[in-house]
C-alpha cells in the first residue's frame, strides 16, 4: 500500500500574532490526524519574518513535547531578509529539513527573489548542516536549476521537490500545468531519483490535490499559510480539520498516510532521538 506524507504548514503569512503554545496544540491535533511533517517560517511575535530563532524554538520544544512529527523550518518567504539572515534554521540540531528555493518568481504583486547566487549560498548552508532540502519549485525552468544544482552539490536521494501552483503570476493549479511539471521532472531526472508533491495557494477546494494523488505525489501540503478552506466558500478556524480531510481524501484512493518515522526512512532524515 502506497504511503503519502502530509505535511501541514499551520501559520498564514498574515498572522500578526504569534502563539507558540497555540501553534504546537494545533500542530499536535494534525499531527493526530495524520500529518507526518510541520512546515514552519521563522516569525517574530507580530508575524514578521526574522533571523531570530528563539520564538520559532519555544515553539518547536512545545511540538516536542507532543510528538515526533518531522521539523521543516523554511530558508524563505517575501522578505527584505539578506541570505544570510534567510538561512539561519539551517543551523539548529532541532531542525530536521529546511525549505529551499530555487529561482525568483512573481507571487501576487511581490516579487519573490531568488538569485541564483542566493540559492548556492543557501545549498551549501543545507549540505554542510546535514539538513534534508525539500526543493519548492514555481515555475518550469526551476525543474532545471536543480539539476544544475545536482550536479554541482550532489543532493541526497531522492531529491525532494514541492510542486507549487495558484499564486498569482506563476503556474496555475490545473491538470496541464501539473502534468507539465511532471514531464519536466522526467525528462531532467530520468532515472527517477526524485519524489514530488503538491502545494496549491488559494485552494477553495480539493479537486487538485485528488489529482495530484492520482498521477504520483508522494507529498501532499495543507494549511493555512496556503489556504484555510474546507470547501468553496467555507472557512476553518484549525489546521486539524483540513489534514482530517486529507487524510480521508488519501486513504479513499487505497493510501494511507505516513508516521512521521516512515517519512524520516523515506527522505534519508536520520532518526530522531527520543
Amino acid at each position: 500500500m502506497k504511503k503519502i506524507m502530509i505535511s501541514v504548514a499551520p501559520v498564514a503569512a498574515t498572522d500578526i500574532l504569534i502563539n507558540p503554545r497555540a501553534i504546537a496544540r494545533d500542530v499536535y491535533e494534525c499531527y493526530k490526524h495524520g500529518a507526518a511533517m510541520v512546515h514552519l517560517h521563522c516569525r517574530d511575535l507580530n508575524g514578521r519574518l526574522t533571523p531570530d530563532l528563539s520564538l520559532l524554538q519555544e515553539t518547536v520544544a512545545y511540538i516536542r513535547e507532543m510528538c515526533d512529527i518531522v521539523v521543516e523550518i523554511s530558508t524563505g518567504g517575501v522578505s527584505n531578509l539578506t541570505i544570510e539572515e534567510r538561512c539561519q534554521p539551517c543551523y539548529p540540531n532541532w531542525v530536521e529539513a529546511n525549505s529551499l528555493n530555487v529561482g525568483s518568481v512573481n507571487l501576487g504583486t511581490a516579487v519573490y527573489q531568488n538569485p541564483i547566487n542566493d540559492v548556492e549560498y543557501c545549498v551549501q548552508r543545507i549540505i554542510e548542516n546535514k539538513k534534508i532540502p525539500e526543493i519548492e519549485v514555481f515555475e518550469l525552468g526551476m525543474i532545471n536549476t536543480v539539476r544544475e544544482l545536482d550536479e554541482k552539490f550532489h543532493f541526497v536521494k531522492p531529491i525532494l521537490f514541492a510542486l507549487v501552483f495558484g499564486h498569482g503570476g506563476e503556474m496555475p493549479a490545473t491538470v496541464p500545468a501539473l502534468k507539465h511539471m511532471i514531464d519536466a521532472l522526467h525528462e531532467n531526472f530520468p532515472g527517477g531519483d526524485y519524489l514530488w508533491g503538491y502545494t496549491q495557494a488559494h485552494r477553495e477546494d480539493w479537486e487538485m490535490v485528488k489529482v495530484a494523488l492520482d498521477m504520483g505525489a508522494s507529498t501532499v501540503r495543507i494549511g493555512f499559510e496556503d489556504s484555510d478552506m474546507i470547501a468553496p466558500g467555507v472557512h476553518v478556524d484549525n489546521n486539524a480539520a483540513l489534514i482530517a480531510q486529507v487524510s480521508d481524501i488519501v486513504k479513499s484512493k487505497g493510501m494511507m498516510p505516513m508516521t512521521p518515522d516512515e517519512a524520516r526512512a523515506m527522505l534519508k532524515i536520520p532518526p530522531l532521538r527520543r
